[in-house]
């Protein structure tokens, strides 16, 4: 298609989603809205003439995007972060939509019912949600031999976290229920990613202490896999943490960060909304933030040795760009899809090409950390 045809479709798909069916979907409690999405997701995934409408609808490619990471072929940099395909259950149907890869989970090591509803709420005024899900799936027996077989058209991730209850919550349970659900999944997928910053699940996020973190990654490291391991870290985290973190992840050989969860902070300046859950982690706009300020710490730390995929806030091209510059290879998002509308995916892509050309790049690779050498040559002149 030519270039003007995709802003055309995107256009009217992003009107009739803003003003046909967001204003009813935003009247139904968010829990089943993402439900019935899940349910209608799997059908069409199942149909191959949907998947080809769909794809129509939603795809867009081009080559100044595409990058290889890890040995991993990426036709773009945006994907569904986890915690929206929970069981992967829309695996045939996500690489229609135009994501370049697709995390699900997190999947734990037993099933998990979550946390009581409610347990999902919006912050309309601030871009937001507030999420209580307390890691709700079906465990990585049942989804690892669901998924065991399929054909994978896009990257896939599999985040795996600790099963939420009182029986994981001592140290040991925990770490062996991790390498439970790491296990089911060594052979399956892509890459993976070891949720250690959940703020929903009971006992806390004790692995986000170094000490322990050493424990859990040294357990992880006994099982043999050629998936590159992610971790996906808390917002907010001291710049000292940061730091145990990296040199932990140095000798455990973890390949890269996943910045960042969902915050548990109730103090932004930017909270629009008057009534705000006090339980739940918050993402979307509220938690850009924190991840931009992130990843440009650990890359300006770190320079490249470690990939960076930048998750929070990304609503726009300028958005993903942003974080990008700091020093992400790769984006995640799901808040903004939900509030701006599926076709986000291709119009965030077509406005990075933009973006990438108007900066002179041939490549994304070569915009990736950008910003932080063009800070660190102002610092020089500042000095000199």
């Amino acid at each position: 298609m030519n270039k003007n045809i995709f802003l055309l479709r995107n256009g009217l798909l992003r009107f009739f989603y803003k003003f046909g069916l967001k204003p009813i979907l935003f009247q139904i409690d968010p829990e089943k809205i993402h439900n019935r999405v899940l349910f209608c997701g799997k059908k069409f995934g199942k149909n191959k003439f949907m998947k080809k409408i769909i794809g129509f609808l939603f795809s867009y490619d081009n080559k100044i995007l595409e990058q290889k990471i890890l040995g991993i072929k990426f036709s773009n940099p945006t994907g569904l972060a986890a915690g929206f395909d929970k069981d992967g259950e829309l695996i045939e149907i996500i690489p229609s939509v135009g994501f370049g890869f697709h995390e699900i989970g997190s999947i734990t090591g037993s099933p998990c019912e979550g946390n009581p509803k409610p347990r999902l709420w919006r912050l309309k005024k601030s871009k937001g949600l507030v999420v209580y899900y307390g890691l709700k799936n079906k465990g990585s027996e049942e989804i690892s031999e669901r998924i065991r077989s399929y054909n994978f058209k896009i990257p896939l991730g599999t985040n795996i976290a600790r099963t939420n209850d009182e029986s994981t919550v001592e140290l040991k349970e925990g770490i062996k229920d991790y390498v439970k659900g790491f296990d089911n999944f060594k052979n399956i997928g892509d890459y993976f990613t070891v949720n250690i910053s959940c703020p929903n699940t009971c006992g806390g996020e004790p692995f986000t202490n170094p000490r322990y973190l050493v424990k859990l990654l040294e357990r992880l490291s006994e099982i043999k896999t050629k998936k590159p391991v992610f971790l996906k870290l808390a917002p907010d985290l001291t710049e000292e943490t940061l730091d145990s973190i990296i040199k932990v992840s140095r000798n455990y050989n973890i390949d890269g960060f996943i910045c960042n969860n969902l915050s548990k902070k109730r103090n932004y300046s930017k909270i629009i909304d008057k009534n705000v859950p006090s339980k739940g982690g918050i993402s979307g706009k509220l938690a850009e933030e924190s991840a931009n300020k992130t990843i440009r710490y650990i890359y300006s730390k770190t320079k490249g040795e470690f990939v960076i995929i930048g998750c929070g806030g990304i609503f726009t091209a300028e958005d993903a760009y942003r974080k990008i510059k700091s020093g992400a290879s790769l984006v995640q998002l799901i808040t903004g899809m939900i509030y701006e509308g599926p076709q986000v995916i291709s119009e965030i892509n077509q406005g990075l090409v933009k973006l990438l050309k108007k900066d002179g790049y041939s490549n994304i690779s070569e915009a990736i950390g950008k910003d932080d050498v063009n800070l660190f040559k102002e610092r020089i002149v500042k000095v000199v």
